[in-house]
């Protein structure tokens, strides 16, 4: 399922958990495909705590507690990290990470918490979702089958990659619009990899957003740039990378077309791609101005004169993702929506 429509069912089973009827879900995907950023996500938006426990990083006694002595019975010292309503608040996420990487001893002791949300005397908060996530087999981690009667705890969901879905994610996190660009032109480079050659550097969401930070360190420093784009996704995607970003010298003037002069289309279809990505980040930055009813009746002018029709729609759709519904009251969208005709608005 891809990630957008994963939110919404984290969502309904976060909100599920006040009328009793919450179902504990696991997330299945490679690594650095966002399963975590997801939970933390549903979190955020609803203003609760995200409890995040590695289980591959545990003992059975860090979930099970320590036993003590008490008179002539043996207690159980209920984990400080455990949610407890006093001190969590009577909401919240618990977030089961990297469960198939866990010790099956460890895997044991979850199945009562994760079930019966209770653990000895320990009882999971009822305002408290359980969440978990975790690697395949195939993926070249540390991984152990899941044990059926644990399986059997959760319902399921594989994340599926969606490149619409991280493009719209990396506007709102401010990602270099170079990088946005770049994987709308190679889209299949979004994530890649093999498992049979086991690279170290591959490209995921998770590697492209390194990228993202390599560029604004060293993007004054030409001698470094391309061997820091490499360690974070790779040689292949990273040598793709760097030749895109010095093909850029010859995009057009962005402040130009927000003027409203008239600038030529390039022909190249990585420059238009570059173009699109770029006018969206500076609709977005124009958001909530004075001026963002210009600013998005400019682009949408100029998403009419690109030379390919899909790419206007492209550039529109991330556009109206990005700003919402002030953008089908600028007069100039009736007029681009005209001249799409057959071409429908990406969902």
């Amino acid at each position: 399922m891809r990630p957008l429509f994963l939110s919404s069912v984290l969502d309904q089973e976060f909100l599920a958990t006040l009328q009793a009827s919450h179902t504990p879900v696991m997330l299945w995907g490679p690594p650095g495909v966002g399963k975590s950023q997801i939970v933390a996500q549903v979190g955020q938006r609803h203003a609760v705590p995200v409890i995040d426990l590695r289980l591959s990083q545990m003992e059975p006694s860090d979930l099970r507690g320590i036993p003590f002595r008490e008179g002539n019975l043996v207690e159980w010292a209920i984990p400080a990290m455990l949610p407890d309503a006093q001190r969590h608040g009577a909401q919240g996420i618990l977030f089961l990470d990297e469960i198939t990487s866990a010790v099956p001893s460890v895997s044991a002791a979850a199945y009562q918490l994760i079930l019966d949300r209770r653990l000895g005397d320990y009882r999971v908060p009822e305002g408290w979702a359980i969440f978990a996530a975790g690697n395949r087999q195939g993926d070249r981690g540390v991984t152990y089958t899941m044990p059926a009667p644990l399986a059997n705890r959760f319902s399921h969901f594989e994340v599926e990659l969606n490149l619409d879905d991280w493009v719209a994610w990396a506007y709102q996190h401010q990602l270099d619009e170079r990088i946005i660009g770049f994987l709308r032109f190679r889209p299949e480079l979004l994530f890649k990899f093999d498992p049979a050659h086991n690279p170290v550097a591959f490209p995921t969401p998770r590697s492209w957003e390194f990228a993202h930070r390599a560029l604004q360190k060293f993007a004054n420093s030409p001698q470094l740039l391309l061997n820091t784009l490499q360690a974070c996704v790779g040689t292949a995607a990273g040598i793709e990378l760097k030749a895109f970003i010095d093909h850029l010298d010859q995009m057009p003037d962005i402040d130009a077309i927000l003027r409203g002069e008239t600038v030529k289309t390039p022909q190249e279809v990585d420059l238009q791609y570059a173009v699109a990505s770029a006018l969206v980040g500076r609709a977005i930055r124009a958001q909530g101005s004075e001026q963002a009813r210009q600013v998005y009746g400019y682009i949408l002018t100029y998403a009419k004169a690109l030379p390919l029709r899909e790419m206007g729609v492209m550039l529109v759709s991330d556009m109206l993702r990005a700003v919402g519904e002030p953008l089908f009251s600028v007069p100039e969208f009736a007029l681009w929506a005209e001249t799409i005709g057959d071409v429908m608005l990406y969902d």
